[in-house]
């Protein structure tokens, strides 16, 4: 079976592949384009993001196309080690104690932790989209993306300065890795890509040798290896900083921009979150099954494995289709249709499962939680722009929105009518 996941349908409506590999028997494909074996079915998917005796994480970050030989040099002096999404055991199973010990990733210790940070980040954003009544925004730009990573900016003591620098690193990564760049871009990506790792050193290289203690995450990941490289390597600290910075905004950005276009595509549904705030956490996972931010992870067959009566090689590269196990209709009913009532949504594998289930799932799910409620009540009216049409960056795991373009109504004042709003650029 061969498709392309870097244009045509699958940039606008991906749910039209997923639905032809779902009915085609099996459910599991192999793309010889591609060179990677498709697993489409929810109870396969599932299995192999939980099997880590029979599927590997260690080509999880390997680019998914043959990198040209400058590009691959400059990459082979990336001496980042593995530590969450790459890590197999026992290093895995060691540097996510790491990762639970001092990341809040419970509901209420991401409220009690991080829940003023990201209300404050909030409001500013919402503020500035508010001064922009009657104008043109794109909330990809203006908010989608810049939410989540001025929250784990926050988090880890990055000067906000860099902003500009480290998303445009993060973009770097999953092109380069999940994409299909060509070789003068693979080159570009693969130097901005070992800037990203020497600035992740810098950064906890300066945290190591400051005198004054601090209360940032670097400072507390430290403080847990306490001097004790069995624990954890000063490079394993830099490289968990590495990974937070791309996957602790990316997916958490794609989460928000997915479900702001789900919301305003039907203004009806706009209007009800506005009315009815408590309905955004069911809202969000009905996105998440609906519309995941990561719609394909990579695996590696550690043995043999037969899945749907297909035996998959040893050491065969595997496209976990995660977008379409959340529409597999042998778990979910209807699974085209998007219901926040749905009793179903929670069986989702938008944050994995397993050993490697997203450690960030409940900063995610706040985060996206608060933005919601907080521009909808600024904005009630707000609404897609006249003519957009939804289209994705060509990727095979990362679901990422080009742009959302909107208009920011300006809101109706108490016993009063809005003026008409003249669609304008913003400024």
């Amino acid at each position: 079976m061969r498709w392309n996941p870097f244009a045509g349908a699958y940039l606008a409506d991906p749910a039209q592949v997923w639905g032809r590999l779902l009915d085609a028997p099996g459910g599991v494909h192999h793309d010889e384009d591609l060179g990677l074996w498709l697993i489409t079915r929810h109870a396969d998917v599932r299995r192999a993001l939980g099997d880590t005796d029979s599927f590997g994480n260690t080509l999880t970050l390997a680019p998914v196309y043959d990198v040209c030989p400058e590009a691959l040099a400059v990459i082979m002096r990336i001496d980042a080690p593995p530590t969450t999404a790459a890590a197999d055991p026992p290093v895995h199973p060691r540097t996510r104690r790491a990762l639970r010990a001092t990341f809040a990733n419970t509901a209420d210790r991401v409220e009690q932790r991080y829940g003023a940070i990201v209300r404050r980040r909030v409001d500013e954003l919402v503020s500035r989209l508010v001064a922009h009544a009657g104008q043109r925004v794109d909330l990809v730009r203006e908010f989608t993306t810049e939410l989540p990573l001025l929250v784990l900016l926050d988090l880890l003591g990055v000067p906000e300065r860099d902003v500009a620098r480290v998303r445009a690193w993060a973009d770097g990564q999953i092109a380069l890795v999940w994409g299909r760049p060509d070789p003068a871009e693979q080159v570009r990506l693969a130097r901005g890509l070992l800037e990203f790792w020497r600035y992740c050193q810098a950064l906890v290289r300066d945290r190591l040798d400051s005198d004054r203690p601090g209360d940032g995450y670097v400072d507390r990941l430290l403080a847990y290896r306490d001097g004790d490289d069995e624990v954890l390597t000063v490079a394993e600290v830099s490289s968990i900083v590495f990974n937070l910075l791309v996957a602790g905004h990316e997916t958490t950005a794609g989460l928000l921009a997915h479900a702001l276009d789900q919301a305003l595509s039907t203004p009806d549904r706009w209007r009800g979150i506005a009315a009815e705030p408590h309905r955004v956490p069911a809202f969000l996972t009905e996105t998440l099954r609906f519309a995941p931010a990561i719609d394909g992870w990579l695996r590696v067959t550690r043995r043999p494995v037969t899945l749907g009566g297909v035996t998959i090689p040893a050491g065969a590269r595997c496209l976990l289709l995660i977008g379409a196990a959340n529409r597999d209709p042998a778990v979910f009913a209807h699974p085209d249709r998007f219901d926040p009532a749905r009793p179903d949504a929670n069986d989702h594998l938008s944050f994995g499962h397993g050993p490697h289930f997203c450690i960030g799932a409940a900063l995610a799910r706040l985060e996206a939680g608060i933005a919601l409620t907080r521009l909808a009540a600024a904005v009630p009216g707000l609404r897609l722009a006249p003519g957009h049409r939804r289209s994705y960056h060509p990727n095979v795991a990362f679901r990422a929105h080009r742009s959302l373009p909107v208009v920011i109504e300006p809101a109706v004042p108490s016993g009063g009518r809005a003026a008409p709003a003249v669609e304008r650029p913003a400024a």
